[in-house]
């Protein structure tokens, strides 16, 4: 396009959503377009506001929609941060990771790996963490749906066959390995009640899906190693007599066989597995 050409209407969107996402303001964004455009030429002002004031209402209203929609997906970075903290954040998330997809769901996939080197993990170490776990309980959320084995199924299967059963993990079902138990603290948040700093204690959490309800809790002795088998045999799956081995490292010999009933009955009850068809 050169100056004074009008314009086509793709063109015309790409030009407006430049300057309506430009990171300094309409202003900027319009000096720094390659061909100068008159944007009175697009933009009828008034009396009252000009080309620029008019774009510049809908830049605010892009930046706040996207600010509302982050406070949504992460109450409790939100809460441990404070209102004027959570907007310098995204301010700054914003500019360095300007949303590349239509959907909104997207705008926030990078804010915990942006945590990590931020100037708040220095009061807050734990920060990036929570808003990791934060985002995967979101995006369990979407993940597609499939059936999971549960304790009717496992138990008509002849016992003698279990050790060959091949088993893989539900595919909502993500395990994250965190150096604080942030988990207490979303579960405080999301209660309402008042939050505490968590303590510095390496946590392995599990989070999954079941109907329209996602759930999420810190795994207990021996589950880290037996699940992350049934995560890693995702397309070919793990057999069970290797997950109860994973177990069994854990745990005293006299305690493992119990131990091994009680994490499948859970495992079962929760919906984390599902059965491989061979």
């Amino acid at each position: 396009m050169r100056a004074g050409e009008p314009f086509d209407l793709q063109t015309l969107q790409a030009f407006l959503y430049r300057l309506i996402t430009a990171p300094n303001g309409v202003a900027e964004g319009l000096q720094a377009e390659k061909v100068q455009v008159n944007l009175e030429d697009v933009i009828r002002g008034d009396e009252r506001l000009s080309a620029v004031d008019h774009l510049e209402i809908y830049a605010n209203a892009y930046f706040y929609r996207l600010l509302d929609i982050l406070k949504e997906e992460y109450p409790a970075t939100l809460a441990v941060l404070g209102d004027d903290n959570f907007h310098n954040l995204v301010t700054g998330y914003l500019l360095e990771y300007p949303p590349t997809e239509p959907s909104v769901m997207y705008a926030g996939r990078y804010l915990a790996d942006f945590l990590v080197g931020h100037p708040f993990r220095e009061r807050r170490a734990y920060i990036a963490d929570l808003a990791r776990l934060e985002r995967t309980v979101l995006e369990v959320f979407y993940r597609s749906d499939a059936l999971a084995l549960d304790a009717e199924t496992m138990r008509a299967v002849p016992v003698a066959d279990w050790p060959n059963l091949e088993m893989r993990a539900h595919p909502t079902v993500a395990i994250l390995d965190s150096e604080w138990p942030v988990n207490e603290l979303l579960r405080e948040v999301e209660n309402k009640i008042e939050w505490h700093e968590p303590a510095h204690t390496a946590v392995s959490i599990v989070v999954w899906r079941k109907g329209f309800e996602v759930y999420y809790r810190a795994l207990e002795r021996g589950e880290r190693g037996a699940l992350g088998l049934a995560l890693a045999g995702e397309l070919e799956g793990t057999s069970f007599a290797m997950m109860c081995e994973a177990v069994a490292a854990e745990y005293p010999a006299g305690d493992t066989p119990a131990a091994i009933n009680r994490l499948l009955a859970r495992w079962l009850a929760d919906g984390l597995l599902m059965r491989v068809a061979r």
